[in-house]
């Protein structure tokens, strides 16, 4: 049965789905109702949260007819792009969003069986990520920046057609050239401690542990700056960016410890 698609400012669509449990023929019926709402609404994929119910389903459309997806996790990933896509959820925009290249993932079919995939058409992934990602309650506005969104909203409001190509969540951020450099800092540490023991003496690592501080001081400062300026994205949540900080740092002080007794 067709049913009425979730649309802009519908909030449902932030609901976090749940893990589908039970395999009976309500689930049939629910992948049935999303099959036939892509075919009504012309769209190359649904996931379930888009017609109302919070269930971690969605379905793909194919040339040989469909993709059904259950409880699907994505479990390791490769390469980056950057792809316009577009959403029944924001009718008429289209953004150009980072994905993954390719990835594995493993999910469940409607009869509880349990399989695994490569996934590396990007066309095909970039459609599987954005599914994947009203799973967890969010949309492909949440991976832009927050000026970019309210324009993009705004620009919703009064209906006008419009694509938007930059400006959007990075794949790589310039802070990680902080712990790219404190990471080489830290070998360097260890490297000083191994030569200790064959004769070689150096206070080098009076000087390398401050400057790996000051660099994770600087790290947090502009992982706050990136926090700021984009709204959702995984590699800007202060938690991630504490824990960074704090191995390096621990690891840097048992370091200079160990070479200060030494």
């Amino acid at each position: 049965m067709v049913k009425e698609l979730v649309v802009y400012p519908d909030e449902r669509i932030n609901i976090a789905c749940t893990d589908v449990r039970k395999f009976d023929e309500k689930l049939n019926q629910l992948l049935q109702d999303i099959k036939d709402s892509i075919n009504e609404y012309k769209l190359e994929a649904l996931s379930a949260i888009q017609i109302g119910y919070p269930y971690n389903v969605f379905v793909i459309k194919t040339q040989d007819g469909y993709d059904e997806y259950i409880n699907p996790r994505i479990i390791s990933t490769s390469g980056n792009i950057e792809i316009p896509e577009n959403s029944s959820y924001y009718p008429n925009i289209t953004v150009n969003i980072p994905r993954y290249e390719s990835f594995k993932i493993v999910y469940e079919d409607k009869n509880a069986k349990s399989h695994h995939k490569d996934i590396n058409d990007t066309k095909y992934g970039a459609i599987f990520q954005q599914m994947y990602d009203h799973l967890f309650g969010g949309t492909f506005l949440d991976k832009v920046s927050k000026k970019q969104r309210e324009e993009i909203l705004d620009k919703l409001k009064n209906n006008n057609d419009f694509q938007i190509s930059n400006d959007v969540c990075p794949t790589f951020s310039k802070k990680d050239y902080f712990v790219s450099f404190t990471d080489k800092l830290l070998i360097v540490m260890f490297g000083v401690i191994i030569a200790t023991f064959f004769g070689y003496k150096t206070s080098i690592n009076n000087f390398i542990y401050p400057t790996i501080i000051l660099l994770m001081i600087g790290f947090f400062f502009y992982a706050q700056y990136e926090a700021k300026k984009y709204r959702q994205c995984s590699s800007c949540q202060i938690g991630n960016n504490i824990g960074v900080i704090v191995k390096r740092v621990s690891l840097a002080t048992l370091l200079f410890a160990v070479s200060f007794f030494i």
